[in-house]
């Protein structure tokens, strides 16, 4: 199913993430999947990718300040159950965000379950941009979400959670 994803940038220091999972809770708001990682590798990819293009769009002194920058933030992506509340709550609270559609499927949490689907995304010609999913006890239910490059197809796939 497409769900829309939040992405933001949060400060790497003690507290910030207890502080943006608060506002989700007091906001009745719950967190069905996140994924928390070091800011400063998504940039290093920017960089890199600004190297291979013939224009640069900043000087390299900026890209190293850029750089050691980014260590103090981490790059947050998150589902919520209510997508519409969240945007307006994080418009209010003055946090960076941006949002983009994405694929969640509830995987049963068995052995080869996630090897089918990642297969079937394979035989589709589908990449996948990255990936992040939890884990329950054997047998039950585990959400995974998938940003495909293309969404619509891999939704279309995957339909009603079957695969």
């Amino acid at each position: 199913m497409i769900r829309m994803e939040i992405s933001l940038f949060l400060k790497n220091v003690p507290g910030e993430l207890g502080n943006l999972t608060a506002l989700f809770g007091e906001a009745g708001i719950n967190i069905d999947a996140i994924t928390i990682q070091d800011a400063s590798a998504y940039v290093q990819k920017l960089f890199e990718a600004r190297g291979k293009s013939l224009k640069r769009l900043a000087s390299s002194a900026s890209y190293s300040s850029m750089r050691r920058d980014s260590a103090q933030f981490a790059l947050i992506r998150l589902l919520t159950d209510k997508v519409d509340e969240s945007v307006a709550l994080l418009k209010k609270n003055d946090y960076l965000f941006d949002t983009k559609e994405v694929v969640a499927i509830d995987i049963t949490n068995k052995p080869g379950e996630f090897a089918k689907i990642t297969r079937k995304f394979g035989e589709e010609e589908i990449n996948i941009n990255y990936v992040y999913g939890s884990v329950s006890d054997d047998g039950a239910k585990c959400l995974f979400v998938f940003c495909p490059e293309d969404v619509k197809t891999a939704d279309a796939i995957f339909k009603d959670g079957k695969y």
